[in-house]
């Protein structure tokens, strides 16, 4: 049985865990929780939240894999945990932001945002955000990946379900445009 796991790609696993597969979604977990986890802290500096979210992601995908499974216009398993993981994250941030208006928490405690948080609030310069702005999709979304989140090649080409090369082309297609774009 562990042979047959070790050749199924990340959406059978979830196909099978959708049926109620308890070793495909050890499997599903083996293979894809320490990217997760690191795709989380990047973005959250709290060990303790980022362990919450990826608890509640696990127990999400445990769930509701049947509508991924059930789904061709799902994507890539990668990306469907992906946006589970987010919405965790986002969720626990309006937690957290709740919580804040209380305080609860010495200011020595509070955690400094990631850098993606301050990028999104417009700390980056204005012409890098136009520049951003009019790349293709596509590209932007290869830039995020590997620039703001950090991923290789092949973790972002399973993120986004495009060959390795594909990766590769857009990346550089994408920073020549950045280049001509800035200067």
């Amino acid at each position: 049985m562990r042979r047959t796991l070790d050749s199924a790609d990340e959406e059978e696993l979830v196909r099978r865990t959708a049926t109620g597969d308890r070793r495909a979604f050890d499997e599903l977990y083996r293979r894809t929780s320490p990217w997760l986890a690191v795709r989380l802290r990047r973005r959250c500096a709290d060990d303790d939240v980022v362990a919450d979210v990826l608890q509640e992601t696990y127990l999400a995908v445990w769930r509701s894999a049947g509508s991924f499974a059930g789904s061709a216009a799902s994507g890539s398993a990668v990306g469907w945990l992906w946006t589970i993981a987010a919405n965790r994250l986002i969720d626990a941030f309006r937690r957290r932001a709740r919580h804040a208006q209380v305080p609860a928490v010495p200011l020595a405690e509070t955690v400094a945002p990631a850098a993606e948080d301050e990028v999104m609030a417009g700390r980056v310069g204005q012409e890098l955000e136009q520049a951003l702005l009019v790349l293709p999709p596509e590209l932007r979304q290869v830039l995020r990946a590997m620039v703001l989140d950090g991923l290789s090649v092949r973790e972002t080409s399973l993120l986004l379900s495009v060959p390795e090369g594909t990766v590769k082309s857009r990346a550089r297609r994408a920073r020549i445009a950045l280049r001509e774009a800035l200067s």
